[in-house]
């Protein structure tokens, strides 16, 4: 985003977002692949709780795994709320876990984990037809239609693209063209096609702006129908993307690169797999233009959005995270001195990671592995480029990181973190 000062992608309705609101600039996801981290933004509940600890694959999806919780937009369909999703689900295709059983009165989208970015097949009113055009178009063109039935009338809308996801084209020319010749500004990680990269980059930031100009289109439609001075607007992403950063592709699953060729998998929780955009426009409670430094996770979400609307938890429920809805007014809130998230890897690959991040220090221990745990110092190397528990660093820092996995352990054993248990 031009927001967090990157000069060289357009993306002008994002920006506007944040100018018109708050920009986070700490904003974190508790796993870095996109079904857990959906799964937690939707439930406040740990992945390991909710039995999603990787990306569903089609064959997790047959064998009946999906989201089984109560999400935060069930809770505000029952106190009067029009809930929609549209766009992307990837929290299971059985029947128990369609998203109009899990909150939303309205569908429109795909159930599983990916959809052509062109011409794509579409769930549209509980039957799968074929569409015409770029994805981005099709879903916000339903979300219009969604504001206009519901204008008059308490409304609750989740767009989910697809995009920025590979494949990330084909995409209309109007938003390739600003990039034709760009020469775009990448990693140069060892044995890297740096021409590759520069295409990928090009690519990927077409995608981009293919979503930032249909965002143009629903803020407009706000604009249109007198919503924008009274709905809060949410902006966020379910990962970060690496693009050679790290030498690796994509997220927290990603890839290393050599040669232009994806390599094996390399499991991580570096901030560029974990860390994400938030920005928060709602006209007369957030200050234009204001800059947000707190810590804070997709794991809040459930707490904050009730408690932005003055909708108390349900009694009972099991939600963890903070309600950091009072930051949109100004208002301070209790200083956050840690953050967790954890990834169990098992697509393609095998791996037991959990995260504690502070502000100065990131620990990252593998589980059922050797010699593979990380500490980073986060004030000294924020690129997170030496592990300082590597052979060479291990002697000096090991009592860091023994005191940060006591901290991490005293989490896991609240949450019951079953990696803690040898035959998990």
């Amino acid at each position: 985003m031009g927001a967090y000062d990157n000069d060289e992608i357009r993306t002008p309705n994002m920006d506007r977002i944040a100018r018109e609101g708050a920009l986070f600039t700490n904003a974190f996801v508790a796993t870095p692949v996109c079904s857990p981290s959906r799964a937690t933004y939707l439930t406040g509940r740990w992945p390991t709780e909710l039995g999603i600890t990787d990306y569903i694959s089609p064959a997790e999806s047959d064998e009946g795994l999906g989201l089984d919780a109560v999400t935060w937009p069930q809770v505000l369909q029952q106190h009067g709320y029009h809930t929609g999703l549209i766009g992307k689900w990837h929290l299971g295709t059985q029947p128990q876990f369609h998203p109009t059983r899990l909150g939303f009165d309205h569908f429109m989208g795909f159930l599983g984990g990916g959809s052509k970015p062109m011409d794509p097949l579409l769930e549209v009113e509980g039957q799968d037809v074929q569409l015409n055009g770029p994805l981005p178009d099709l879903l916000v063109a339903d979300a219009i239609e969604f504001l206009r039935r519901h204008r008059r009338e308490p409304f609750v809308l989740c767009l989910h693209f697809r995009a920025p996801h590979l494949p990330y084209g084909p995409v209309p020319d109007v938003d390739k063209r600003p990039y034709a010749r760009l020469d775009p500004t990448v990693p140069t990680p060892r044995g890297a096609n740096v021409s590759q990269l520069k295409r990928w980059h090009r690519d990927y930031y077409a995608s981009i702006t293919s979503i930032d100009r249909n965002i143009g289109r629903l803020l407009n439609e706000l604009d249109t129908l007198g919503l924008a001075a009274n709905t809060l607007v949410l902006f966020t992403s379910d990962h970060g993307y690496n693009n050679g950063r790290h030498g690796i592709n994509t997220k927290g699953n990603g890839h290393w690169i050599a040669g232009g060729v994806n390599g094996p998998k390399r499991p991580n929780m570096w901030d560029t797999s974990v860390r994400v955009p938030l920005a928060v426009r709602w006209p007369g409670v957030v200050e234009p233009g204001s800059r947000i430094d707190d810590m804070v996770s997709q794991i809040d979400m459930f707490r904050t959005v009730l408690g932005a609307l003055s909708v108390p938890v349900p009694d009972g429920m099991t939600v963890h995270g903070i309600d950091f809805s009072p930051r949109f007014k100004g208002e301070r809130i209790e200083a956050r001195t840690e953050l967790f998230g954890q990834y169990d890897l098992h697509n393609n690959g095998l791996a037991y990671l959990r995260m504690i991040r502070t502000e100065k220090y990131k620990y990252v221990h593998h589980f059922r592995a050797r010699m593979m745990n990380e500490l980073y110092d986060l004030q000294a190397d924020p690129e997170e480029e030496r592990n300082l528990l590597s052979r060479r660093h291990r002697s000096k820092w090991a009592a860091v990181g023994n005191r940060l996995q006591k901290r991490l352990t005293v989490w896991q054993e609240s949450i019951g973190d079953p990696v803690l248990d040898d035959e998990y």
